[in-house]
């Protein structure tokens, strides 16, 4: 089992494959609209400016399950971070990342990159999880790392 074996769903609802996404470094986070760290999407689409013509993507993943803090449709979603943080990276639809109904790209990742203590769960909205371009889970990220402290990180693995 890889990350390109799952499907996910984008914010518009349309099946999209990981294996799109071969060869290409990758950062995935879960969001949310209403977050202390949502500011940090603004740092998010500037990875995303920076280095997508290199072969980066952020793929973003909205959750409600950290204190309610996303609780809009995927519609109210979408045009919150267009107009607030002119975000043009993927959005995908909501989904859980604990639990029983969590969504099996967190629960691979989750597995292939524990927490502090190695723990799998999450603990808060936008945990990031670097991926290399041969869909290898190099690195998990606490929701207080900024995205401009993985610049390093994300150039090692597009050079490499």
């Amino acid at each position: 089992m890889s990350i390109y074996d799952f499907t996910v769903k984008t914010i518009r609802g349309e099946e999209k494959s990981m294996a799109d996404y071969k060869g290409k470094v990758l950062l995935i986070v879960n969001t949310a609209s209403k977050c202390g760290f949502t500011p940090q999407y603004k740092e998010l689409q500037e990875l995303y400016d920076e280095y997508k013509d290199k072969g980066f993507e952020v793929l973003g993943f909205p959750c409600n399950q950290f204190g309610q803090q996303e609780p809009g449709t995927e519609s109210e979603i979408e045009s919150f971070c267009q107009v607030n943080y002119g975000v043009t990276f993927p959005m995908f639809a909501k989904v859980d990342v604990n639990g029983e109904h969590a969504h099996p790209l967190f629960v691979y990742l989750t597995e292939k990159a524990l927490g502090i203590f190695g723990t799998k769960i999450i603990k808060w909205n936008f945990t990031k999880f670097l991926v290399d371009k041969n869909g290898n889970v190099v690195g998990r990220f606490a929701p207080q790392t900024k995205p401009s402290d993985l610049k390093g990180e994300i150039e090692k693995l597009l050079n490499a």
